[in-house]
Formats: structure tokens, sequence, C-alpha cells
């Protein structure tokens, strides 16, 4: 059952080293959890949600930088990482601390800015969470982070390079000027928390 809210809030989420800047504006219910966020995330900017993420933000309790996203249960990693599903972004996120880093896919490690742009009232006519504005395709995934993507640019463009019909395959119809807010689609973050977890 979906819960109660009377707030949203606004970020702008922009993908770091990439230029021209690829970026989505979003506005989510007050209530969502740091994985309610992520999916938001996900769903806006294109991603196919088939990596591991996480987020970087200072506690405003303790002054320190808290990592908050899927946890390591196998003990491999040097930081915890506290699940995303218990932590609200309205304990975090405020007036006074608006910035966020948002990682996905350790390997090709694509870093993200959140950035809460304001807080603003729920409008009853509309559905949450809401795409609002953005600019440029998301980058395919598995195509090596930033230098692979340039990579992948670069062949794309170039029908005589000896890559171009390998690439074409498997990057397919790419046009990384394209993004039409309307095609955006939100899962239901604990139908995807069910399905990634079971």
């Amino acid at each position: 059952m979906a819960r109660e809210f009377e707030k949203v809030y606004q970020f702008k989420v922009s993908l770091k080293g990439v230029r021209p800047p690829i970026w989505r504006r979003i506005q989510v219910p007050e209530t969502y959890s740091f994985w309610d966020l992520h999916v938001a995330i996900q769903d806006a900017m294109g991603w196919l949600d088939c990596h591991l993420h996480n987020f970087e933000i200072v506690n405003p309790r303790t002054g320190m930088v808290e990592e908050i996203g899927i946890p390591d249960e196998e003990g491999w990693g040097e930081i915890d990482i506290l699940p995303g599903w218990d932590h609200k972004i309205s304990e975090y996120f405020s007036s006074t601390l608006k910035k966020a880093r948002y990682i996905y896919d350790y390997g090709d490690d694509w870093e993200h800015d959140i950035k809460l742009e304001k807080i603003l009232p729920k409008d009853p006519k509309s559905k949450y969470p809401l795409c609002i504005g953005g600019k440029r395709a998301c980058p395919p995934e598995d195509c090596g982070g930033v230098w692979g993507y340039y990579d992948f640019l670069e062949i794309i463009m170039d029908p005589s390079h000896e890559r171009y019909e390998d690439i074409l395959e498997w990057g397919g119809d790419f046009d990384p000027e394209h993004f039409d807010m309307d095609e955006v689609r939100f899962d239901d973050p604990a139908k995807r928390k069910k399905f990634a977890f079971g």
C-alpha cells in the first residue's frame, strides 16, 4: 500500500565525467528510502539495475560520510554499506544538506551527482515519482565507464571503423542525443526489491 505523504523532494541527477551533460530532474515522495530513490534514478536515467550501487552522503547527526546501498553480506568490502531500504531520504537531505554521490556499477564506476533542488508540496493531480526534465541518452550498460563510452561513441559515428559492425550489433541503434520524458516508466520499488532479493 502506498504511504501517505505531503511533500516531494526534487532532485537533479547528473552523470559525472561526460560532456555534453547527461542529467535528469525527478520528484519523489518524502517517504522514500534510499532504495526507492535508487530505483527512481535507475528508471529515469535508463540504467537496467543489474549492478551494485551505493550513495555517499553526510549523516547530519554525526557529520560523517556514510555509504548507503546494498550491504556487503560476504564481508569483502572495507566500508560498511548501510541497507538503503532502512534509511529514509528525509533523514539526510534538507535545505542545509543538499548533495550526495551515487555510484552505479562498481566495474564501470558510473558516478552521479545528486542535488536536492527543492522540497515542494505534493500536487494531488500528479503521480509520483515523476521525471520533469533531462538531457541526452544514458550510456549503454557495460560499455566500460566514461572512457569506454567515449570509445563507443567514436566507433558508432564512424561506419568505416573496423569495429563498427560489432559495436552496432552490441549497442543497437543508439542516439546519444535522445531523451524523451514521456518514455520514462517508474517501477514499484517494493516489487523491484522482491524481484532482486526474493
